[in-house]
C-alpha cells in the first residue's frame, strides 16, 4: 500500500458500534492505513468482525462493551491501552433508534435512545480524553450524529433529541480541549446502506403509507441530489480525514454525509 494511505502507522483507534454498518467500515479504513484498531460492540459478532480484520492482516482486537455502563467503557479503554497502548482516535458510533407514534412510543425506549446515543458518546468522550491528556496526546474525537441531528422527523423524537444532543457534547467539549489540541468533531451520515437503514424503511414504512419493502427508501434515495444511498466508504473517507494531521485545526464541527440533503 502506498505510503500515503498509511497515516496511522502506530496510532491505536477506538470504534464503538464497530461490528457492522458504518463502524466496520470506519474501522477497516483505519486499519487499511496503519492503525491499531479494537472494534467494540454489545454484540458477540464484534470479535467475528475483528477476526476477519486479522485475517486480512490487520492489527485488530475486539471488545464487547454497553457504552452505556460507565464500568464497561473504562474496562473498554483499559484493555485497548494493555493490547495495543493508549489510545489516539475514539469514534463514538454506538447507536440504536426505533421508530414510533407518539402514543405508542414508551419510557423505556425513550431512555435506552438517549443512553446509548447521548450518554454512551459522553461516557466514551470523557474516558478517551482522559487517558489522552494524561498521555500527553493531542488525540482526536470523533462522535456520530445524524441527519436528525439537523433535523427532527416524524416518529422519532427520543433520536432526534439524542442526536442534536450529541452536537451539543461535541461542541463543548471542543472548546474546553481545544488548548491541549485535541480535537473534537462529529459528522452527520444520511441514508447509508446499512442494517439500521433496512429497518427504517421498513417502519417508517408501515407507519406513512401502505409501502412495499424497498419502496420508502426508493423514493428518499432519489429526492438526494446525488441520487444514490451512501455506502460505509463515504463515511469512512471523512472520519480518516478528521482524525489525521490535515484536520489538526478542525475542532467543534459537525460535518453532513448526506449526497447533499442537508446543506448547512
Amino acid at each position: 500500500m502506498a505510503n500515503e494511505m498509511k497515516r496511522f502507522e502506530n496510532k491505536v483507534v477506538v470504534v464503538t458500534g464497530g461490528s457492522r454498518g458504518i463502524g466496520l467500515s470506519i474501522a477497516e479504513r483505519f486499519a487499511q492505513e496503519g492503525a491499531k484498531v479494537c472494534v467494540s460492540a454489545n454484540e458477540k459478532s464484534v470479535h467475528d468482525a475483528a477476526a476477519r480484520l486479522r485475517e486480512s492482516g490487520f492489527d485488530a482486537i475486539s471488545v464487547e462493551t454497553d457504552v452505556t455502563d460507565k464500568s464497561q467503557v473504562v474496562a473498554l479503554y483499559d484493555e485497548v491501552a494493555s493490547k495495543l497502548g493508549e489510545v489516539d482516535v475514539s469514534v463514538q458510533n454506538a447507536g440504536v433508534v426505533t421508530i414510533a407514534k407518539l402514543p405508542d412510543l414508551t419510557e423505556s425506549e425513550w431512555d435506552r435512545v438517549m443512553a446509548v446515543n447521548t450518554k454512551g458518546v459522553f461516557l466514551c468522550c470523557q474516558e478517551a480524553a482522559t487517558r489522552m491528556l494524561r498521555a500527553g496526546k493531542p488525540g482526536r474525537l470523533i462522535n456520530t450524529a445524524a441527519g436528525q441531528a439537523r433535523q427532527g422527523f416524524v416518529y422519532t423524537p427520543h433520536y432526534a433529541a439524542s442526536k442534536f444532543g450529541v452536537l451539543g457534547i461535541t461542541q463543548s467539549l471542543a472548546k474546553e480541549l481545544a488548548p491541549t489540541g485535541i480535537t473534537v468533531n462529529a459528522f452527520c451520515p444520511g441514508i447509508i446502506t446499512t442494517d439500521m437503514w433496512s429497518y427504517n424503511d421498513e417502519a417508517w414504512g408501515k407507519l406513512l403509507g401502505d409501502y412495499k419493502p424497498g419502496e420508502l427508501m426508493a423514493e428518499w434515495v432519489a429526492a438526494i441530489p446525488m441520487k444514490r444511498a451512501g455506502n460505509g466508504r463515504d463515511v469512512a473517507g471523512l472520519v480518516t480525514f478528521l482524525a489525521s494531521d490535515d484536520a489538526a485545526y478542525i475542532t467543534g464541527q459537525t460535518v453532513n454525509v448526506d449526497g447533499g440533503m442537508f446543506m448547512s
